[in-house]
């Protein structure tokens, strides 16, 4: 990979991972959770807007919305919509660390997801292997809440998982011709008008203090609009497999800013927990390198060979 795409790579192992930290700054910080979604979704558009208009015009986004419509709607509803309100609210009983750790499960999903929804792709022993120490790991971060905490909020990070693994699933095979920046203005616009209501209705009385809305503000517009842009770029530098892998980082990165920067435990239900989730996520999204067919036997060629094709390093 280039120096610009290890670049892009460390940027993104770092802003997705630090939205757990902000969001639980912003919930604890007396903003409700429609208010803060909705910042999401008006600051990432208002950025986003203006670059997908200046390079495709506005009959251009009116075209591909026009086209796609039910397709995007779906995507918004499953990648951010619902999610975002869940995640918000589930840290408002959780801490950041677990609710990252818990995210983590997300490419363990998605190995199952599309086994089940028809993918002709096989998993075989590692990577069920990996599956089941994948969800070991979210057993042992999720019992002690589930026996004496809040069922529901890891509930709703689970679900928010799900909506992340089916979310790029449906652009996979519903919307994989339409380009990355313009779908996502599209989203992120129409998530803006959905929660502009219920943002209305419980906008805070006072204003709340600086750090809370540094926070909000880093959440809109480092981790939701910046953070798009980053990572259209990062799959156009490295393609999107090598793109992808930056999701082992980021759980790492969460705990790491939970425990520095808001004082939360790390105990060693954490730590067990993030080795069997990020080593069971590793397993089980690697693939086994397929033997290439046995080949009849061909004349061998006398002449000398062509140059190397340089595409093939």
């Amino acid at each position: 990979m280039s120096r610009r795409g290890w670049v892009l790579f460390a940027l993104m192992s770092v802003i997705w991972g630090v939205p757990y930290l902000m969001i639980k700054v912003v919930v604890e910080g007396g903003v409700s959770v429609p208010v803060l979604v909705f910042a999401r979704f008006a600051v990432g558009a208002a950025v986003l807007l203006p670059l997908v208009l200046r390079s495709v015009g506005a009959r251009g986004l009116r075209d591909m919305v026009r086209r796609h419509w039910a397709m995007l709607a779906a995507f918004a509803m499953l990648e951010m919509i619902v999610p975002w309100w869940l995640l918000s609210d589930a840290e408002r009983r959780l801490t950041s660390s677990m609710t990252g750790l818990l995210i983590a499960v997300t490419p363990i999903m998605a190995v199952l997801a599309g086994r089940l929804t028809g993918g002709s792709e096989r998993i075989d022993g590692r990577r069920w292997t990996g599956l089941v120490i994948g969800l070991a790991g979210v057993a042992v971060l999720a019992a002690p809440e589930l026996r004496g905490g809040d069922t529901w909020a890891i509930i709703e990070v689970l679900l928010t998982a799900c909506g992340y693994t089916l979310g790029p699933l449906l652009v996979a095979r519903r919307l994989a011709d339409v380009p990355g920046l313009p779908m996502t203005a599209a989203c992120l616009t129409f998530g803006a008008l959905l929660y502009a209501g219920p943002a209305a209705a419980t906008w805070p009385d006072a204003m709340p203090s600086g750090r809370v809305l540094a926070a909000l503000a880093g959440l809109a517009v480092i981790c939701t609009a910046l953070a798009f842009v980053i990572f259209f770029a990062l799959i156009r530098e490295a393609g999107p497999a090598r793109a992808l892998v930056f999701t082992y980082v980021n759980p790492a990165v969460a705990v790491l800013a939970g425990v520095v920067l808001l004082g939360e435990p790390l105990t060693l239900t954490i730590v067990l927990a993030s080795v069997l989730i990020l080593g069971g996520s590793i397993l089980a999204m690697t693939r086994q390198p397929v033997e290439p067919p046995a080949l009849a036997e061909v004349p061998v060629p006398v002449a000398d060979p062509s140059p190397a094709d340089p595409s093939h390093r």
